[in-house]
């Protein structure tokens, strides 16, 4: 497996779908948290999505997640899907991007690239153990949970 990315940006600037489940019964979001290396002697995605967020249901149900990555003309249907939530309705209809099946989740045509992640391990942040200006500016009390999974394989 090879995968080149500026791991800085790849998040940050870039954005990515998080996506969970079946093709039959999915969920995806889009996030701009995460982190790529090594854990436990494989190679690691982190990702982290807070209990409110639909895709939590998921994420914590599935075995498996798939974290894409898109060219910037899909920049508007990545931010219709951090806005939108699957509860409501089917927000990728709004989309240009369409689902397909992968071995073990779902990805979408357009993708420049999709990790296949097996979850390895995921707990939830405590205020606790944030930094006070960090722990203090999140207004939140539904704090992220972090999500680490091995990457099996990579679609490109």
């Amino acid at each position: 497996m090879e995968f080149t990315t500026d791991i800085f940006s790849a998040f940050d600037k870039k954005w990515a779908l998080l996506t969970a489940g079946t093709i039959d019964k999915f969920n995806t979001m889009t996030i701009s948290w995460g982190g790529m290396g090594t854990i436990w002697n494989k190679p690691a995605v982190t990702v982290y999505v807070r209990p409110s967020r639909y895709t939590f249901g998921f994420m914590e149900e599935s075995e498996y997640f798939t974290v894409s990555f898109y060219p910037e003309e899909y920049r508007k249907d990545l931010a219709l899907l951090g806005r939108l939530s699957g509860r409501d309705g089917d927000k990728l209809a709004k989309t240009a991007l369409k689902a397909f099946e992968v071995e073990h989740g779902v990805s979408f045509k357009g993708a420049e690239c999709t990790l296949v992640c097996r979850k390895l391990y995921s707990q939830s942040l405590e205020k606790a153990g944030m930094l006070p200006e960090i722990a203090e500016g999140s207004e939140r009390e539904d704090v992220h949970r972090m999500y680490i999974g091995e990457v099996v394989e990579i679609i490109k």
